[in-house]
């Protein structure tokens, strides 16, 4: 027997507990570079160039970024401690605005290697500029395996991977239903999960020219357990960061099941 609850987004079985909804990623990939491979013909992204170390380039354009934001923002960060120096890792946070990536940046002495979508790279300029940041290209709405293969690379050469797992950024600021990509990565390099929550940045542009404050909070790091499923652990993942954000913010995973364990 399998019963759906709409108000908490939760899927209960008679030999589960619980099982909170997670959308895992579908087997197809609807992308232009799918039709492409489907045809025999190369990824066009494996023409570019793209590092897996931290560059003098990435360097002097983070800090530039850094000065730029300072006249709309003033950041506080808590739980720095909780952050692994070395070694792979996923950093995985919840995702109000496409500005996003420059706070967590901002917050950490390692540099970030993060997925953007592929609609951002085809201008020229921002191409270059999101490639020089460490960011690479991701096709939303499909299983995109060159994405992963190069988050997978990313983990491999012991850098940090910025992920946003529910996918895509929410214009309610309330969590939303996230995927099961990042889980599937933490699991497959054996790597930690360190959880951040960003509260404040959607507003920006909103209060200038007065700063806003944004607020950084990065959590214990999430070890996958043995024999844990992605979808498991991106369900203890995102109510994790649903406890640490405000209530405003927990969206479909406001409501934590009973017995629910990090």
């Amino acid at each position: 027997m399998m019963k759906y609850n709409v108000s908490n987004h939760w899927i209960v079985n008679d030999d589960y507990k619980y099982n909170p909804l997670s959308v895992i990623y579908s087997d197809m990939d609807s992308s232009p570079e799918s039709f492409d491979r489907a045809q025999g013909r190369p990824d066009p992204r494996d023409k570019k160039k793209f590092h897996f170390d931290d560059t003098p380039q990435r360097r002097a354009l983070v800090a530039f970024a850094r000065m730029l934001f300072s006249l709309v923002m003033e950041m506080e960060v808590d739980g720095l401690g909780y952050f692994p120096r070395e070694g792979p890792v996923i950093l995985a946070a919840n995702h109000v605005t496409n500005f996003d990536v420059f706070p967590m940046q901002f917050a950490l002495p390692r540099p970030i290697f993060f997925m953007g979508k592929a609609e951002l790279f085809r201008n020229p300029i921002v191409d270059v500029l999101i490639r020089t940041l460490s960011g690479f290209p991701v096709h939303r709405g499909g299983n995109d395996q060159w994405a992963m293969r190069h988050a997978a690379k990313v983990l491999n050469h012991g850098q940090t991977l910025g992920m946003f797992p529910e996918g895509t950024r929410s214009k309610s600021r309330g969590l939303k239903v996230a995927k099961t990509g990042t889980a599937r990565l933490a699991i497959e390099a054996d790597c930690p999960i360190v959880p951040m929550t960003i509260v404040g940045s959607d507003l920006f542009f909103k209060r200038f020219p007065r700063r806003t404050r944004v607020h950084i909070c990065i959590l214990p790091p999430l070890m996958p357990n043995p024999g844990e499923t992605p979808l498991a652990l991106t369900d203890r993942l995102m109510f994790t960061l649903a406890r640490a954000l405000p209530e405003a913010m927990r969206g479909v995973y406001a409501e934590t099941p009973e017995g629910f364990v990090t």
